[in-house]
């Protein structure tokens, strides 16, 4: 018999809709039933491709004796933690203070009032290296609460108050040179050499400080920034955690050779590393860093599309409960979709090995050289491609996440400017259409819709952020004046509902619900950090609209956080990136011209330079709508290129190579 999460829109919490715990949402509701029946609360925060996750819930909440223990002893919640970023915030921050990390499923027990007082991860059904079995953590914290509530009680209440005292991150400095030179030494020195990253194992792909060195390197020519983001991108890209058949790149990597992936693939990585990997071949012109450009906007669009328009969340790390099984390949598999020539040519090109690189014999497929044949490779890789088609596929998590569909925007509008792909600038252009449609309700943004319906969670601060990059992009990808405007709307808003009063930002709206405490996270997680991608918008949004009041509150937020780039720039290479586009203008260029092939080219080469941040718009002179065009207008030629910095403009031209000389990166600076 299912449980109260069967009427609910997540993913994540539908797959726990049939478990024989009695789950309901998070809510007043649970709150007062546990106050009526006198229980502490079991908070357990989830997401739907996340593998641990789910194998808590095979070998407990499926689990008969387990649920019936659970439903007599607590009353419990399952949270999306994607839906909920707030929710999941607050109790992250609690499990990581009590024990010293966190991570997902998370499991936390509560007062009726909310308040903390035990917080873990995974918990094993026997015990196990030291940790308790679940069954066990569950009796413990039953008798606790029968025969020594006042401890739990006093210890639930310093939490909170050590939760609600006020954040401080440092006396606000400015993000000047000095301080983005000195963040480049610090990655310096925690940088894999051999294997690119700046962790050991796990490791996780740094987008936002590969992003951050990519312009770093455009203002300084700083040979360690660019090293640093070549390197991370070619193990990446070849290496298990890209896949080679179909592309995109999967969560992480469990070794510190990007060799065996955690399987699941999550919108915003892709939407992240696309930008990365394009930025490095507008660079170096890479042709790996293309070829994965590409084939990761091919990925967006063809697995993660969804029929309304937008892109579903995640694909699953497991396949009917095996995680990798879609993905992983024997020799005698190889041989038998390709003959045993061309398998046993393609085992050696992708290392595929007889006792495998991954488990119970199986190897995922790296590409760590490129096909001394590359027609061979393309008749493989498409005969393997077809094979694996067949096999069972993982889940796909398929809410529409307003944030991450912004990345994807930002991302694939890029894309079709830098490529000149029509098919990214579609799916970009109707992403946009389902979000500003469906998620904006009386002007305030939604956190997710479903099947065309629009959940009732509001917007966080990374949802107005990223949805008004993602705008601002496509703006200068379409000349829409349309996106520049509801741009302007959403950060609007974003600064009335979201400031905290010291030149910051809140992560959730003043009007949003009361929680133990207001969650203000200025640190980069797997996303950019709600404040460091609202100074980005804003910065972009004045360049583009000539509106001087946004880049003056975007200096005084990044001023907030100037201290954690100086400190740990790892925690804020989105921040460190804004502040590269502020230090270099950002440079506004406008290519103003009645439409035609000589406009195309003079566009392209503008669209080509590399200075951080640089804003672009195409159209012809005075074009409704698009501020940048406006009075753009030269005598002596019906076709120029206007580059300013600060509002303030250098001479027109309509000759390529000045062009390409007025966009370089250290240009004006």
């Amino acid at each position: 018999m299912a449980n109260a999460l069967a009427v609910s829109s997540s993913p994540y919490l539908l797959q726990h809709a049939d478990n024989p715990v009695d789950w309901v949402e998070w809510g007043e509701d649970a709150f007062a039933t546990a106050r009526q029946r006198d229980v502490p609360i079991l908070l357990s925060i989830g997401y739907a491709a996340c593998h641990w996750c789910h194998v808590m819930a095979h070998e407990s909440f499926e689990d008969q004796a387990t649920a019936e223990a659970m439903n007599a002893q607590f009353v419990c919640i399952k949270v999306d933690r994607e839906e909920r970023p707030d929710v999941d915030s607050v109790y992250m921050e609690a499990t990581q203070a009590m024990t010293g990390h966190g991570g997902w499923p998370m499991t936390v027990f509560l007062t009726a009032d909310g308040a903390p007082f035990y917080c873990g991860t995974y918990f094993p059904p026997q015990p196990s290296r030291g940790m308790p079995s679940f069954g066990q953590l569950m009796d413990a914290i039953t008798q606790a609460w029968t025969d020594r509530r006042s401890d739990l009680l006093e210890s639930s209440q310093r939490i909170v108050e050590q939760l609600g005292k006020p954040r401080s991150f440092g006396e606000p400095i400015a993000v000047d040179a000095t301080v983005l030179d000195g963040a480049v030494d610090v990655l310096w020195h925690s940088f894999d050499a051999d294997h690119g990253g700046f962790d050991r194992a796990p490791k996780f792909p740094p987008s936002m400080v590969l992003e951050f060195l990519l312009r770093h390197h455009a203002r300084t020519e700083d040979p360690r920034s660019l090293l640093m983001v070549e390197t991370t991108c070619e193990r990446m890209a070849r290496g298990g955690m890209y896949d080679q058949l179909a592309g995109g790149f999967a969560r992480y990597s469990v070794d510190g050779q990007w060799v065996v992936p955690h399987f699941e693939k999550m919108l915003y990585d892709n939407a992240l590393l696309l930008g990365v990997y394009l930025h490095l071949w507008r660079e170096t012109g890479s042709a790996l860093a293309r070829r994965a450009a590409d084939d990761t906007a091919a990925f967006l669009i063809r697995d993660l599309g969804t029929p309304e328009g937008g892109f579903a969340s995640a694909l699953d790390a497991d396949t009917d409960g095996v995680e990798g099984m879609t993905y992983a390949w024997t020799p005698e598999q190889l041989v038998e979709v390709l003959g045993e020539n061309d398998g046993a040519w393609a085992a050696t090109l992708l290392r595929v090995t007889p006792s495998g690189t991954f488990e119970h014999g199986m190897s995922v497929l790296q590409l760590l050289i490129d096909p001394d044949d590359p027609q061979r490779w393309a008749d493989v890789r498409t005969k393997l491609l077809a094979v694996r088609a067949a096999r069972p596929q993982p889940s796909r998590d398929d809410k529409v996440v307003t944030a991450w569909n912004g990345l994807a925007i930002t991302a694939l509008s890029e894309h079709a400017m830098l490529t000149g792909s029509a098919k990214s600038l579609a799916a970009a252009q109707a992403a946009a259409e389902l979000v500003t449609r469906v998620h904006l309700v009386e002007g305030k943004l939604r956190r997710v819709s479903r099947d065309g319906v629009v959940g009732r969670h509001a917007g966080v601060l990374e949802d107005y952020a990223e949805l008004a990059r993602g705008l601002l992009a496509l703006h200068q990808a379409t000349g829409d004046g349309l996106w520049l405007r509801t741009a302007g709307e959403l950060l609007d808003g974003l600064q009335r509902r979201f400031a905290d009063g010291d030149g910051g930002f809140f992560d959730t709206p003043q009007d949003g619900e009361a929680l133990i405490r207001r969650p203000q996270d200025p640190t980069d997680g797997p996303t950019p950090s709600g404040i460091a991608a609202a100074c980005d918008a804003l910065v972009s949004y004045s360049a583009l609209s000539g509106r001087t009041e946004p880049r003056g509150v975007a200096d005084a937020a990044l001023a907030t956080i100037g201290a954690i780039i100086a400190r740990a720039p790892r925690a804020a290479g989105s921040a460190a990136g804004t502040a590269e586009a502020m230090l270099a203008g950002p440079l506004e260029i406008a290519v103003a011209g009645p439409a035609g092939a000589e406009r195309d080219r003079l566009a392209a080469v503008a669209r080509a330079g590399t200075s951080p941040g640089a804003v672009s718009v195409v159209g012809a002179p005075d074009s409704e709508g698009i501020p940048l065009l406006a009075g753009r207008t030269m005598p002596s030629a019906p076709l120029a290129v206007f580059v300013c910095r600060g509002f303030v403009c250098q001479a027109p031209t309509s000759d390529p190579l000045g062009v390409g000389e007025a966009v370089r990166a250290r240009n004006g600076i």
